[in-house]
């Protein structure tokens, strides 16, 4: 995501003839979009976006969790019956 927001900030910058931007070559403007696709491919065959996206929802599981159980007074207490 880094690398589109750099890329299009440099675009930007490359339209307005901003120096020194304006000097730079186009591939040197247009690299940080190539870097992006390439970190994204990566992303996706690695199963690192996949492995993120659990991530997230267990989180979010585990703090429901936690929330319902503080709600009922369970939170904390593991008595043994």
């Amino acid at each position: 995501m880094y690398f589109l927001g750099i890329g299009l900030v440099l675009l930007v910058l490359k339209f307005m003839e901003v120096e020194p931007v304006a000097a730079w070559s186009w591939l040197t403007v247009l690299a940080p979009f190539g870097l992006a696709v390439a970190w994204w491919a990566w992303a996706d065959s690695s199963g690192y976006t996949k492995r993120k996206a659990m991530e997230r929802e267990n989180a979010r599981k585990q703090e429901r969790i936690d929330k319902n159980r503080k709600a009922i007074g369970t939170l904390g207490s593991k008595k043994r019956r």
